[in-house]
Order: C-alpha cells, then structure tokens, then sequence
C-alpha cells in the first residue's frame, strides 16, 4: 500500500517557494496562487490511499509460484487450505492433494525431497501454519537432474525466512469426525545458536465405521459362458504414526550442513467375508461357497534419512553439494482364510494362510555443481549413483485334510543406476529457456535363493533429453513450449514371481520385467491478471513397452501378471482459473481432460475413451470473521485404465465454515462437512473385453462431520535452512505400497 502524505506534499510546496523568492524569479502573488493550490490538492488527497498489490502468481521457466504471504488468508489458514489456490494443484473434499492432475508428484520443503511430506502429505500440511510458508511453488518441468526418476512434477514448499532468532514457534491440531476418526499432529520448530531444529509428529486413527466398505463382482467368461457372482464386505481399522525430524548447522556464510529423518508406521487389522456363486450359460447354479478372511499381522514400515553439505564460493550463484540419502521400508502381510458352505466346488481345500514379509533397501549419493557462466546464463552438472535392494519371502500354505502342502518362494531383485547430468539455462529479455542431457546405466539383476529359477541380469543404457523455451509477451501473459523423456523402472510388487492363489484368481509378478520410457511435448500459457489468473496447457504423452497388466482366463480361473507390452498414447488439456470478482470472494478452478488409447499389439486388444478431472472452490469472507467454503472434484467420461475396460465418473462434494480468535488469529476453529446428502459413495469400474467381461462396485462410507482446532504458538521467524540442491528418487512404480488413512 503506498500513500501519498499531505505534510511531504506542504513542505515539498514549502521548499519550492523558498527557492523562487531567493531567484528573484516568481512574484508574491504566483508565491500565494502556488499555496493555495497546494492545500487544495491536500484537501482533494486526504482521502485518497493509493494501492498496489503483489503479486500472487509468478512463473518462471520451470516452476508456478504461488506468493503465501501477499494472501491475506495466510494468516489464518493451514497449508493445505492455501494449496487449493495453488495453479496445478488441487484438494478434494477427503484433503487428497493431485498435482497436474495426478498423485505421482514429490514434496519438497525449501528444495530437497521431504519424505514424511510426500508419504504423509495431507496430515502434515494440515497442521502447519500458512504464515510460516513464503511461497508455494509448482516444478512443472524439472531439468536433466530429476527427468529421468520419472516425476511429473514437484511441489515445492519455500518455508520462511530467518536468521539469528532463539525461541521456539509452532502449531497444535486436533480433530474429530462422525465416523469415529481422530487426528492428532503438532509441528515445532527452534533455534540454539547456529543450529536450526524442526519436529513433526502425527497420529491418525482409523475405525470400523470409517473403513467399511461392500464390493460386488460379476464376471462372464467368455470360452465357457459361465458367469462369476461375488459379494464382499470388509473393515480395516487401525492407526498410522508419523514423525519427521530436520537440522541445519550454517557454520558460515559459505558452509551448510543440513540432515534430515522420518517416516511412518501404520498397522491394520483386516477382516471380511464374502459370498461366491458360479452359474452356467442358462443361469444354472454350478457350484458356490462362503469366506471368512482375516489380516493379523498387516503391518508397514517406511523411514529415511539424508545428509547434505553445501559450500558456496566467492563467485555469486557458484555452489557444490555433496548429497547422502537412505530409505528403509519394511512390510509384513499374513492373511487366514477359511471356506464355508461349500457346495460342488472345483478345489480340494477348506483353507488357506499367506504370508508374505518384502523389504527394500536404498543407498544413493550425489554431487552437484552450479557454475554461473555469465550474465543470464548457468551451468548445473552432476553425478549420482543409486543401489535399490528389495527381497521377499513368500509362504502359501492350503488346508486340505488329512494332508496339508504350501509354496515358499524366496526372491531378490537389485537395481544400480549411475547417472550423470549435464543442465543449462539462460535469460535474455523476453526469452528464457532451459536445456539438459542425462545419462543412466542401469544394472538390474534378479537372484533366487531358493534355486528354483536361474538368476539373470540386464544392463541398460539411457540418453534422456530435456528442454523449455518460454516468451514473456508482456507484463500479464507468457508462453511455454516444453518437452520431456521420463523412465519408469519396476517395483517389487511388479516383479516378485511369488504366485498367490484363491479360488477365483492366480497372481503374480514378472522378475523379467524392464524400465520403460515416457515422452511429453507441452506448450503453456499463462495470463496473471489483477483479478483474473488462466492458464491453458494442452500436451502429448506417449510411450511403446510400458508396463502394463496381463489378464487371462484358464478354466474359470483369473490369471493376472505384468510385462513391457504397452503401447500408451495421451492428449491432455490441463487449466487453471482463480477469479476474485470481488475483494471477499474468490473462486478456484482446476480442470484435466484427456483422451487415452491403450494397445496391446501381442493380443490384439486396445482400448481409448474421453475422460476428465475438475475440481472447483468458492470460498466467501463472512461477517464476524467467518469464512465459508464450497467444493466440488470429480471425474467425467470414461476413463480407460488398461486395455481392457475403463472405470466410470465419480463426483465428491464438501463444505466448510471457520473462524479464528486471540491475537494474531492464534486458535482456529473449522467445521467441515463431506458428503452431507450421502451416506454412501461408489466407485465402479467396467471390463468390455478379453478372456472375460463384467463389472466392480464398491461401496464406501460417505457422509461425514469433522471439527478441526489449531493453535499457533511462539514468535520465531527462523526455518531450518536447506540446500539448494539434494537427493531425489522417484523412479520406481508397482513398489511396496503406502499406507492410507
């Protein structure tokens, strides 16, 4: 806010008189017209205040920035709240974060990955302050460095900044729903000397209520024309803990050492029953059973740590970092299944136990190297080396009297990436641009300890191009044109042989499985009005021999693997709009709406459909300090999942009313309500084609009330300091899964 003051405006006048009468060269009477016009000009100005506003959108030729502390809402609102205005970024009402549209994106904090952010994103940024928060940022297109590690985007979060300030700063949430589901997290940060230590800590209950669900599945074959009907019911309650803890030490101004570690823990107690019929052709009964099932000892656990040191030199913008980085993830599945009433059944046991216990293990370090080169251009180079071990053991056992026989499986797989990266950028007026070339190496070796396979190995080698061109036309709008190669490499859940067997179905992985390349071209455009901000980004995705899901049918019997048989093809419009008609009201809109086509050539079989995403918010400054919101986010059309069928639209719906109390909005208070007119919610999806036809839908708890209360608490303005530049591993699909809640 600038204004103009009515005393600087008098003495200025004051002055300019002085000077006149001392020349000689203005009369008394131009002296007296002048001071007279000068009051009248404080009189017409006394009331006038004069405004400029920051700017809320920035655009870079990599990044969307999203400036936290020129919104006014940062003062009162968490994180979380903020991210619903943050272009390419959207919430719906269960506080699920996408980014361009999907969940494969990484979490960093001040520009380093932060894993209990990215595991556990939504609890986190729920129970942190807006105002500790400088800007949101939104990587869209990272360089060399990252391209290859199979990132659609990165979301930054930029902490605020202090220096030489002891004491202690933070932030308490609680809440509660009407499915019985607390959530309990704080978040704390402080400083003792030149050190900077930053806790989090989570705890999310999960009940019976909560996590009831009833699936129905109906499958025709299509050799035998018999047709599968199953009714299922389950529950999993259970509890999730998180903590996260951070460090910097900024010996001086050219050496900083910064270490982090966290992770969570969730433990689950699954149990269910279900109903299965086989009936003919005519609709005859062949033959039907009962299950019960039950998971005691479903249990996760995901943790890491890394270390960075950062020197900078007496050339501004030149740094080195040396980067150290171990993840641990450990995960323990047995599941107790029984068979009941069962009539003509074609199997010759009354039970099964499956007990699978997976373990993944990674080292990575890496050094990287900033050299500006001259004005407007920089230099990035760097090495990495990666070493992802992952082992399971798995153990099926059948009860089938008087004799009882079991599979063991015992398999290793480890994956060696050595990568080096070359990264430039420059600025020149209106045009910006950026270009890169990575190199990979990848050893990917498969061992069975129990020698019931023969071991092998594959090496590979990976060029993978980068570049961005980006035109600012004017001061509102810019233009981007962008193109990317990403590679996925398999997760254990991918290539683990073990086969696990049911009645209805046969699963299992593919150790032969191989990474995978992925292309996009984007062009973006951006208008950031006073009001108005739009942006418009259409783009082509394609890929041959991605990973795909294998179906097949052996006599009424499901068999389901993975291979590198894929043919993808996508065409994507991605937008964003956030409209503030007036000083109180905003309204924030997000939208993807694609078009995929899926082939595999091998069977013959291809699948392509129109689908799309939106997400849409209005929020509205009450009396009385109280703040109404609205969403709604959804799906539309029918989006193909794999080449053989696709899943249907699906709407979710939500609302909220705050308000904050104390001095500097200290304690809030919200109210938030999902699904108020439905108990229940569905998800369906349709198989069309291949060896069998049918249909899921699953039936989930809708209608919830939660109320959230946060406190705020100290007055430091320091943040644990990062380095600039850090590990970041995200390669990977089909691993070990996360936890939800």
């Amino acid at each position: 806010m600038l204004i103009l003051s009515m005393t600087a405006l008098h003495a200025q006048e004051n002055d300019k008189l002085s000077e006149k009468s001392d020349n000689g060269k203005a009369s008394v009477n131009d002296s007296i017209r002048q001071r007279n016009d000068s009051l009248m000009w404080e009189k017409l100005l006394s009331g006038v205040t004069i405004k400029a506003q920051r700017q809320l959108i920035k655009t870079e030729i990599d990044r969307i920035g999203y400036d936290v502390q020129a919104d006014e809402d940062s003062k009162t609102e968490n994180v979380l709240e903020m991210l619903k205005k943050v272009p390419m970024v959207s919430i719906d009402a269960q506080e699920n974060i996408l980014v361009k549209g999907n969940s494969n994106f990484k979490i960093y904090k001040n520009g380093h990955p932060d894993p209990s952010l990215t595991k556990n994103a939504k609890e986190i940024l729920r129970a942190m302050p807006a105002s500790m928060v400088k800007r949101i940022e939104v990587i869209t297109d990272p360089g060399a460095k990252e391209d290859a590690e199979g990132v659609n985007a990165i979301l930054n979060i930029v902490m605020t900044e202090g220096s030489k300030l002891g004491g202690v700063t933070g932030s308490v949430t609680g809440s509660y729903s009407t499915l019985n589901h607390p959530n309990l997290s704080a978040f704390l940060t402080t400083q003792v000397g030149k050190a900077i230590i930053s806790l989090d800590y989570g705890y999310g209950g999960m009940s019976k209520q909560e996590t009831e669900n009833h699936n129905t599945v109906h499958r025709t074959f299509k050799d035998s024309g018999n047709t599968l009907h199953a009714e299922s019911h389950n529950k999993n309650p259970g509890y999730v803990q998180y903590a996260d803890v951070e460090a910097s030490y900024e010996a001086d101004s050219m050496n900083l050492i910064t270490a982090s570690f966290g992770g969570y823990f969730y433990k689950l107690d699954v149990r269910g029953n279900s109903s299965v019929l086989m009936t003919g052709s005519d609709g005859t009964p062949l033959y039907s059973y009962d299950e019960t099932y039950w998971m005691p000892g479903y249990s996760h656990h995901s943790w890491s740590g890394q270390a960075d040191y950062e020197h900078k030199t007496h050339r501004k913008g030149e740094k080195l970092t040396f980067s150290y980085m171990l993840a641990l993830t450990r995960q323990h599945t047995e599941q107790q299944t029984d068979y009941l009433n069962m009539n003509n059944v074609p199997f010759d046991y009354t039970g099964n136990n499956y007990l699978t216990k997976e373990n993944y293990t990674e080292h990575t370090i890496q050094a990287d190297w900033t050299r500006p080169l001259w004005s407007g251009h920089k230099l990035d180079v760097g090495a990495k080396f990666i070493d992802r071990r992952n082992s399971s053991h798995n153990i099926q056992s059948f009860n089938n009297p008087p004799y009882f026989h079991s599979y063991d499986t015992q398999f290793k797989h480890t994956t060696q990436v050595s990568a080096a990266y070359l990264d430039y950028m420059f600025e020149s007026g209106k045009w910006s641009g950026r270009a890169g070339l990575r190199y990979e190496h990848t050893y990917m070796g498969v061992h069975f300890p129990d020698g019931k396979s023969s071991d092998h190995s594959h090496h590979l080698n990976d060029w993978v191009p980068q570049a961005s061109l980006k035109y600012q036309i004017d001061d509102t709008q810019s233009l981007k044109l962008n193109y990317t190669t990403n590679i996925t490499r398999p997760g254990i859940e991918y290539l683990n042989p073990a086969i696990v067997t049911n009645p209805s179905s046969v699963q299992s992985g593919n150790p032969n499985l191989v990474s995978c390349h992925s292309q996009r071209l984007t062009l973006l455009y951006m208008y950031v009005g006073n009001r108005l901000t739009l942006q418009l980004a259409p783009s082509f995705n394609f890929s041959n021999k991605a990973i795909g899901i294998i179906n097949t049918v052996e006599n009424d019997i499901r068999h389901t693997t993975y291979a590198n048989v894929l043919r993808l093809r996508r065409w994507q419009l991605e937008g964003y709009i956030q409209w503030k008609p007036f000083d109180t009201t905003t309204f924030v809109a997000n939208y993807n709406f694609w078009h995929n086509k899926s082939q595999n050539p091998g069977i013959g079989l291809s699948m392509d459909g129109w689908a799309g995403f939106y997400y849409a918010s209005i929020s509205q400054q009450l009396p009385w300090k109280l703040r109404f919101s609205a969403s709604s986010y959804g799906s539309v059309g029918h989006d193909p999942n794999n080449v053989y069928g696709y899943s249907r639209s699906w709407i979710n719906y939500g609302g909220s009313l705050q308000r904050s109390f104390l001095k500097d909005d200290r304690l809030t208070v919200r109210l938030q309500t999902t699904f108020p007119f439905q108990k229940h919610r569905h998800d369906r999806s349709v198989v069309t084609q291949g060896d069998y036809t049918g249909w899921s839908d699953e039936t989930m708890m809708g209608r919830r009330f939660t109320l959230s209360v946060s406190f705020k608490f100290g007055k430091l303005k320091a943040s644990v300091k990062k380095t600039d530049t850090t590990i970041e591993n995200d390669d990977v699909v089909g691993g070990i899964s996360k936890g939800k809640n």
